[in-house]
């Protein structure tokens, strides 16, 4: 890279290709979430991806330059782990991870629209900067909602896990309980005894 402008185009070629592949993988994250907010919140940020692609396009036509790709290896990995976050368990866990993985994804794409942005505004790219601006605010948002998501998750989760402890512990528990209530155990028989 030899200038600001050629750095910006490349790093638009990389994150042009993350929100393609996040069209694609959207779909798949939004059948594997069971909670009907997380569902609603995945629909609304496919739209919104979709918009985020046609973004980068004017972005890149504003520049004089045809819409190209560049394979984005990080936004990759970050698709693989949500697909593999869905597979490890179910119900609310299985949102709890995916909505992991979906952070990671909108803290990766924060900071390059951040960065492209500032880039944007150095080299006097002014209407370029207000579209890549506009999909940082949306990112923000996407992020802000899966925060406000995973809260409401994360107590359906452990409401369903103090329950299963509770119920190991009242498993655990019976037999001495009723050991007990029948006049004890072969300790407290000893001990009667002795």
């Amino acid at each position: 890279m030899e200038s600001v402008r050629e750095l910006l185009l490349d790093e638009m070629k990389d994150l042009y290709d993350a929100e393609k592949q996040l069209v694609k993988a959207l779909p798949k994250v939004v059948k594997a979430s069971s909670n009907a907010d997380l569902r609603q919140a995945f629909e609304n940020h496919l739209e919104e991806t979709r918009g985020h692609v046609t973004r980068l396009e004017r972005a890149f036509e504003m520049m004089g330059e045809k819409a190209k790709s560049k394979p984005c290896a990080a936004m990759k990995g970050l698709v693989e782990e949500a697909d593999e976050a869905h597979e490890k368990s179910e119900g609310p866990l299985t949102d709890s991870a995916i909505i992991c993985a979906a952070q990671k994804v909108e803290h990766y794409e924060i900071a390059g629209y951040g960065t492209l942005a500032a880039w944007a505004k150095s080299l006097g790219l002014d209407d370029v900067a207000g579209l890549l601006e506009e999909t940082l605010e949306e990112e923000k948002a996407a992020d802000k909602k899966l925060s406000e998501v995973a809260d409401e998750i994360l107590a359906e989760a452990a409401s369903m896990e103090g329950g299963s402890q509770e119920d190991e512990e009242d498993e655990k528990e019976s037999p001495r309980k009723k050991a007990a209530s029948k006049g004890g155990n072969g300790q407290t028989s000893r001990h009667r005894a002795g």
